[in-house]
């Protein structure tokens, strides 16, 4: 085992260091990706996309408007990607949320492909067909969102460390998104904070 200065275990403090040495080697690596080994870990560009009243400052999205109608984004925008696997990870926490169905994570392929969409009370939907993924995203509470995608096989979709959601998934090019987009039956007011955002790939 490696010394307790590790950067992944700094987080748990004077807590991990009262703990057994048999709870420490149990206790996973928060920097660790949900879906085994081999993944090495890159940065990716990005463009910010506002639009309509989109607002976009560092990490925090906002949509400020309650309009039901019409392109309202604050999102940031990946760089495509064609080959191979990706793994995205980020934590969320919804600050305000006046209005419901909001994409807050999304995989694109040309076009909508997967969107990770919230409602107001909580539930974490897949926008595409309406399947629930999970519930508890409710105001001031933080979730772990990790999508796995093999690009002409699968794109798998963890939340808080837990398998939610799978599909198939077809060749081609895509990318990622996080913010806050509304969805065509969707309105604002939201404001989501990110944090803790992380790419790998293998």
């Amino acid at each position: 085992m490696g010394s307790l200065s590790h950067p992944a275990r700094l987080c748990a403090g004077a807590l991990m260091a009262a703990l057994p040495l048999a709870t420490l080697v149990a206790l996973p690596a928060s920097a660790d990706p949900v879906d085994g080994t081999g993944w090495t870990s890159y940065s990716p560009t990005f463009s910010v996309q506002e639009r309509g009243c989109g607002d976009v400052s560092d990490l925090t999205f906002t949509l400020t408007c309650s309009t039901s109608s019409g392109d309202q984004r604050a999102e940031r925008r990946y760089e495509t990607y064609s080959s191979g696997s990706r793994q995205f990870e980020g934590y969320f926490r919804i600050t305000s949320m006046g209005g419901s169905r909001i994409s807050l994570k999304q995989t694109f392929a040309g076009g909508p492909f997967f969107l990770l969409g919230v409602e107001k009370g909580g539930r974490l939907y897949a926008v595409e067909g309406g399947t629930t993924i999970a519930s508890g995203a409710t105001v001031g509470t933080t979730v772990r969102v990790n999508t796995v995608h093999v690009v002409g096989k699968t794109l798998r979709v963890f939340i808080n460390g837990s398998l939610k959601y799978s599909r198939s998934s077809p060749s081609g090019s895509f990318y990622d998104k996080f913010g806050a987009y509304r969805t065509a039956s969707g309105k604002g007011p939201i404001t989501v904070q990110w944090s803790n955002v992380q790419f790998w790939r293998k």
